[in-house]
């Protein structure tokens, strides 16, 4: 009976997180002498509450417990399981995650700059996304690949969006290329 893997651990939780509905984001294990710490990060589209996140927990526990009883998985002397959101400083890599952001202000590196954008539509086949940003008493609008090398994180946001923003950052992706074409 092995230390389990992170992808060991993923096969073996996914049933448990899929029926309440979330998609895994991460799974880190830290073995800390004879114990460890297993720490899972959960998302979904709409965000999940302290509630839910208590039920993953409970019933990923019981999962775990489960498997080392059968001689499956060795976790130590003995875990323990954390089981949270990735948090806003997790970059944004992969389409779910842009569209979970919508609205929000990302940080973009790209080439070594940085450059602050507006989360917009994401593409109907997923492969890339609108973003806006004011430009002196105007707005721009550009579309990211997502081939493209670009790191983005969410930035924190105090104060309400500006309706104009909003209101771009609000229509769907052909909506948001007709806009951009009629602005050039």
């Amino acid at each position: 009976m092995a230390f389990p893997g992170e992808a060991e651990l993923v096969t073996l939780i996914t049933p448990v997180t899929q029926s309440c509905g979330l998609d895994i984001e991460g799974v880190k294990v830290t073995r800390a002498g004879r114990k460890s710490v297993v720490g899972i990060f959960v998302d979904s589209d709409i965000r999940p509450d302290l509630d839910l996140l208590e039920q993953v927990s409970q019933e990923v526990s019981m999962l775990l417990d489960a498997a080392e009883e059968r001689g499956e998985v060795n976790l130590g002397a003995g875990y323990t399981l954390e089981v949270s959101t990735p948090g806003v400083d997790a970059p944004l890599t992969l389409p779910r995650h842009w569209r979970r952001n919508r609205g929000r202000l990302v940080e973009l590196l790209e080439d070594g700059q940085k450059s602050t954008w507006r989360v917009g539509a994401l593409s109907p086949d997923e492969t890339a996304v609108v973003l806006v940003r004011p430009v002196k008493k105007d707005l721009e609008m550009r579309v990211l690949e997502f081939s493209e090398n670009v790191r983005a994180v969410v930035e924190i946001e105090f104060s309400n969006p500006p309706a104009a923003e909003t209101e771009l950052t609000g229509l769907d992706y052909d909506q948001a290329l007709t806009w951009q074409e009629d602005n050039k």
